[in-house]
């Protein structure tokens, strides 16, 4: 039963919250003050071809805020990008920063806000790998995180993952303040994600749940959060795809993301996450969504295979839509329609270049950088457990 519950991030819920920004700042009733605001952006055209980034900039002159932009992040965001963030930030003055995007810009604006006010390298930060494990001696900037995007629930925590490709890393940053002062999650700027990426973002969200539901260090609060949002996100997936202007199901699989995110705060992940990351490490134009769902099916089998909790995937089965389950191999079934139905069960490792001679050589990187999720698995992987994920993952 127990667990130790801090979010305190606030969040603005709802289709059209966007239009409440300016009443969050330098208002009575608001959350933070500035006058000097950091927007970050990815490095595509979509914000600002869908006008998100000018109706921010619009809010934030209604709070008396000036602003600047910062549109560099990659999908995988860099560790140098995020530097040269930083740098930008406090060479221009800001008093805080502004994530407009998917998970990459959120966990980009983390380390963004946190050498604006540190410097240094971003490395001497981060607490594993070949981090330096310094805790940063200065509170990060404020964050104001809207997501355009239901996947990461990075709105919600307080972790930014980063890559390092010189180290061949992707790891999470943490600081003081790191933590969004401010979420805003608003599905009418998410039906214009191309359906293949909301697949992708979608089950990222609901990997973050069913991870921390098999997770040996679930506790009663996790399991409630990640329960629903495994609910919601599932239920609701496909009809968002299929139906991009449906905001009514959008919302729902946005509510599941942001659970999600406070379930990574409650609970925890699992080495799924771990094993990905190092795919993606070395592949930079993997998706992280992408890289999940490719091992899903052989990584959840793994666990079913040894019965160390068959009544957990039983459950979950039943919470997809599975009324009837009764055995664990009920939630692969569901996974997989899940996946075909969203046209997503084809993904293979080889169209991003990945090879089999690289999985030892993945597998230890997981284990070395992200270690901590191993931890969390319901049975003890080791590193040809690793290798043997990977083995009948690939395509």
């Amino acid at each position: 039963m127990g667990f130790q519950y801090s979010v305190p991030t606030k969040a603005l819920f709802g289709a059209g919250q966007l239009n409440h920004l300016h009443e969050q700042i330098n208002a009575p009733m608001g959350c933070m003050t500035g006058k000097k605001a950091l927007i970050v952006i990815s490095s595509g055209k979509s914000t600002r071809a869908n006008g998100y980034l000018e109706r921010v900039e619009e809010q934030l002159k209604k709070a008396g805020v000036d602003s600047i932009v910062f549109d560099k992040i990659q999908s995988n965001p860099l560790k140098a990008t995020t530097e040269e963030g930083g740098r930008f930030a406090k060479e221009n003055s800001c008093d805080f920063v502004v994530a407009l995007g998917g998970g990459s810009v959120m966990d980009a604006s983390k380390a963004i806000a946190l050498m604006a006010t540190n410097g240094g390298d971003l490395w001497d930060y981060v607490q594993s790998g070949t981090g330096k494990k310094q805790w940063p001696a200065n509170q990060a900037l404020p964050i104001v995180a809207i997501t355009t995007t239901a996947g990461t629930g990075s709105e919600t925590d307080g972790g930014g993952v980063i890559t390092n490709p010189e180290t061949n890393e992707k790891v999470g940053v943490f600081g003081n303040g790191t933590f969004p002062v401010l979420a805003i999650v608003d599905a009418e700027l998410m039906t214009s994600v191309p359906a293949k990426f909301k697949a992708f973002q979608g089950f990222d969200a609901m990997f973050h749940s069913t991870e921390g539901f098999i997770a040996k260090v679930r506790n009663e609060m996790s399991k409630m959060v990640a329960g629903t949002a495994i609910e919601n996100v599932s239920r609701n997936l496909v009809q968002s795809i299929q139906e991009p202007e449906n905001i009514s199901a959008m919302e729902k699989v946005a509510f599941g993301s942001y659970l999600s995110g406070i379930q990574m705060c409650v609970g925890a992940c699992t080495s799924s996450h771990s094993l990905e990351h190092a795919m993606s490490a070395y592949h930079q134009e993997l998706p992280h969504g992408a890289g999940l769902i490719m091992l899903s099916k052989a990584y959840y089998s793994f666990f079913i295979n040894k019965h160390v909790c068959d009544d957990r995937f039983i459950e979950m089965a039943r919470l997809m839509g599975k009324e009837n389950a009764d055995k664990p191999e009920d939630f692969i079934t569901m996974l997989v329609k899940l996946q075909e139905d969203c046209g997503v069960a084809d993904l293979k490792m080889s169209d991003y270049g990945i090879t089999p001679d690289e999985f030892e050589t993945m597998a230890k990187n997981a284990m070395e950088t992200m270690g901590i999720l191993f931890a969390c698995d319901p049975y003890e992987l080791s590193v040809e457990d690793c290798v043997s994920i990977y083995t009948e993952a690939y395509k």
